[in-house]
Order: structure tokens, then C-alpha cells, then sequence
């Protein structure tokens, strides 16, 4: 931040992340906004969408009049089914596995509502997730994960560019959750001891499964199940009811566990096979998005996660041409999984990343 005058919007989400961030700014002298975003929920269950319940939206409302800023709502709700669930949707049925919150920050919170805050001359869009931000002499930013690794969130942020970036702020990113958590209680704000959620917003607590069965049947279609040798051991439920990796729930009578390995979305099929056939060293990504605004210019040694909540793996980064690159790892891993982030790491510092597009191994 610089001056002290700036204007900055709020995402307020009624959770605590955002409620401290706000009062954060606020204690700093900043002209502060608070606004929340209207989502998208599915008919019949308005109001049901995790991130903008009536009670989520009474409690952001109640923070913010604690506080004494305004307090306004955006509805977004035909462009978050749109760019978010329409993408999860089409993800599923073509047979891969969407991360819905990537696309929701970099078209929603950093598209939209960053639009929409720059229109009543914001200096600045702040948000609750946890992560920092580097801000270096020359005008770059760097992103950076947050102090407390176990809310470390620069994996759903690692798609931001710099013009996103130039606006963005995260206050909350260089405290602890247990921190936030006691500034909520000594500020008095009326969050203070609210959980956090952890399912897909739109889903409202509903198994994904069930979902798409209403809005993707055609995901939902029963296929054969191979082996890897072309074998028909048994038949599947529905492609969107497998991920790579999984073991349980196959159906298939055998001496050893099997594992899926591969979705074949053309033949309606799933390949599974034994534990060994699983690894892979290898993946390709698309829509790469370097946070710097340029890719390297030869190949960098840098650490990978292929899901938010997987460990880190050494890996050898490759930029391609069309916003590609090539990921060779020093070990293979077992749950590369098409339609998941690639996210590539150097010590704190977030680089980027991009869409998992497949394995060569396979």
C-alpha cells in the first residue's frame, strides 16, 4: 500500500478472513469499501450458495456497519454460472477434473468485481485469502505465499497477471490463522468464531456427484472399465464419479487393487491398472500464466504442486510455445490429473502456473 488515503474495495464474504482484512484497512486510514458478491445459486435452492447466504450476507453487513464503511452488494450471478459453473459442468463432461476457484479468481474476483471497484475509483482490490505480495522499485510485483503455510492459498492465485496484481491486496497473508482469528476477537467483530467452509460454494454441502446428475447426465452414463492390456473387467457409473488415483469403489473382483489411470472420454471409458502403472514424470500444461508477465527464456529447476492440498515435487519446467510448458519431474507422481492447476513454486515465491492438459507416460 502507499499512501494512506487509498480508496480500497473489500471482498467481504461474511467469514473472518475478510471481516480482519477490512478492519485491517480501516485502522490504517484507508477509504474503505465493503462489497459482496451475489453468486450464482441453483433454482430452488436460492440464497443456498456457501459464499453469499442470507446469513453470510447479514453478517458482512453487520461487520461493516461495526465498522463504518459502506457496505454494497454486485450482483454476478449470470456471469458466475457462466465463466465458473458452466466451466465445471463442460470439465466434468469431457472427462477431466476443474478446480472451479481458479477460474472464479481470475474472472470473478479479479475480473469483475477488480472492474467494478477500479469504476468508483478503488485504488485497490483486497481480499481474504492468504498469500503476500511483493512490491519491487521497479513497478513488478512478485507473489508470495502467506506466513501460515497450512492456509497458504497463492495456488488459486498463481493465474493473477500484473495489472491484476497492481491492484490487489491481502492482508491477512502475513499473519497465522490463530492470529486472525484473535485480532476478529479483540476488534469484537461479529465473526470472530465462524468456521470456515471448505466444499465448492455453489454446491451448498451437495456431493458433486449429485449435482452433475442434474446438469451433466451424460457424465453420469455407465462405460466398461479396461485394463491397460484392453481387458473389459467391469463397467463404471459415470466418468464424473472417478479421479485419477482412486482405488475404492471400482467394483472389480481381483487378487491386487486396481487404480484408475486413465478417462477415455470418447469411448465413455475408464482404464485402470495396478499401482506401478499409475506414476508418471511427466505432464503438459496449458493457459500458462507467468506472474512476472513473461515466461523464462530456457528451462528452470523448480518446485510443483499438481492440487492444492499435494505435496510439493522437484520438478524441471519447460516453457512451450501458445502459453504451454512442459513439466518433467524427478519422481513420478501418481495423481496427475487433467483439469487440475499446475502451480510452480521458487522458495516463497509463487512463478505461476497453468492447466494440466495430460501426462506423456500414458
Amino acid at each position: 500500500m502507499k499512501g494512506k488515503q487509498d480508496r480500497v474495495v473489500v471482498a467481504m464474504s461474511g467469514g473472518v478472513d475478510s471481516a480482519v482484512s477490512a478492519a485491517l484497512l480501516k485502522e490504517a486510514g484507508h477509504d474503505v469499501i465493503g462489497m459482496m458478491l451475489r453468486l450464482w445459486s441453483e433454482s430452488g435452492r436460492d440464497g443456498q450458495n456457501r459464499c453469499c447466504t442470507p446469513e453470510a450476507m447479514a453478517l458482512a453487513k453487520q461487520t461493516c456497519a461495526q465498522l463504518e464503511i459502506p457496505f454494497y452488494v454486485l450482483d454476478v450471478r449470470e456471469k458466475f454460472f457462466r465463466f465458473v459453473v458452466q466451466d465445471f459442468i463442460d470439465g466434468y463432461s469431457s472427462g477431466i477434473t476443474p478446480n472451479p476457484c481458479i477460474a472464479c479468481n481470475r474472472l470473478i474476483r479479479f475480473g469483475v468485481l477488480l472492474d467494478h471497484a477500479l469504476t468508483l475509483n478503488a485504488n485497490y482490490l483486497a481480499t481474504g485469502h492468504y498469500a503476500r505480495l511483493d512490491r519491487g522499485t521497479n513497478g513488478s510485483i512478485r507473489l508470495m505465499r502467506a506466513i501460515d503455510r497450512d492456509k497458504d492459498q497463492s495456488y488459486v492465485l498463481s493465474i493473477l497477471n500484473q495489472d491484476q496484481l497492481k491492484h490487489a491486496l491481502f492482508p491477512v497473508g502475513a499473519y497465522t490463522k490463530s492470529q486472525v482469528r484473535q485480532m476478529a476477537t479483540r476488534m469484537e467483530l461479529p465473526i470472530a468464531d465462524r468456521a470456515d467452509s471448505q466444499d465448492l460454494c455453489f454446491l451448498a454441502g451437495e456431493n458433486y456427484r449429485d449435482f452433475l446428475k442434474r446438469f451433466a447426465p451424460e457424465a453420469a452414463s455407465p462405460g466398461p472399465i479396461y485394463s491397460s492390456q484392453g481387458e473389459v473387467l467391469g463397467e463404471h457409473q459415470g466418468l464424473a464419479n472417478y479421479t485419477i488415483g482412486q482405488r475404492k469403489g471400482l467394483g472389480i473382483a481381483a487378487p491386487y487393487p486396481f487404480y484408475v489411470i486413465q478417462k477415455d472420454r470418447r469411448n465413455n471409458a475408464i482404464i485402470v491398472g495396478k499401482l506401478d502403472d499409475l506414476g508418471s514424470t511427466t505432464l503438459t500444461a496449458q493457459n500458462v500464466n507467468w506472474v512476472s508477465g513473461s515466461p523464462p527464456t530456457n528451462p528452470i529447476r523448480s518446485q510443483v504442486k499438481i492440487r492444492y492440498r499435494a505435496q510439493e515435487a522437484k520438478a524441471r519446467i519447460e516453457p512451450l510455445p501458445d502459453n504451454h510448458a512442459k513439466v518433467v519431474f524427478d519422481q513420478p507422481l501418481r495423481d496427475i490429473t487433467p483439469g487440475q492447476a499446475v502451480v510452480f513454486y521458487s522458495a516463497e515465491e509463487c512463478l505461476g502456473g497453468g492447466i494440466i492438459q495430460g501426462n506423456s507416460d500414458q
